[in-house]
């Protein structure tokens, strides 16, 4: 008898094909990109991002030497980073569990930078609560949902 197939996350058909992308640019593990501002901080994913690893062959044919890490940096940072380059070798290899990075190399190009979502304004719960005692609404919810749009509307 034939079973239905099952629905299969979204995650595990994306994790392979990205996971082959960035084996192709030497990466050990994805998450050295994907989760780039948690291993080397805010202040430095801010103004350098992970582009490749290369991997050099020991002369015995022994593939255990470490990569260096090319980051992209804009140019007036690139002595800055420089300077970093103990610490974020550091995390980098603290994060993966293994020494993976040995050297850091840089190249000065504008960054490519992840755009986020903007975090909402904080609204200001005292005129909400006014708005919405003018509204003349009955029901609880509503009344302080109408309350709170009209504090964001008016905050904007």
């Amino acid at each position: 008898m034939h079973k239905p197939s099952q629905p299969k996350p979204l995650a595990d058909l994306v994790g392979r094909s990205i996971g082959a992308a960035f084996r192709r640019q030497g990466f050990a593990s994805t998450e050295i990109v994907t989760h780039w501002d948690e291993i080397v901080g805010p202040e430095i994913a801010a103004v350098a991002e992970p582009i490749r690893m290369r991997w050099m062959r020991g002369r015995s044919g022994d593939d255990s030497a470490p990569a260096t890490l090319v980051l992209r940096v804009e140019g007036p940072v690139a002595l800055e980073i420089q300077h970093l380059a103990d610490v974020i070798i550091s995390r980098v290899n603290c994060h993966v569990g293994w020494c993976a990075v040995g050297a850091i190399a840089l190249q000065q190009a504008p960054l490519v930078r992840r755009h986020r979502k903007p975090q909402r304004p904080a609204i200001d719960e005292t005129l909400a609560e006014s708005i919405a005692a003018k509204t003349g609404i009955t029901d609880d919810r509503l009344r302080s949902a109408i309350g709170r749009l009209g504090a964001a509307i008016k905050g904007i």
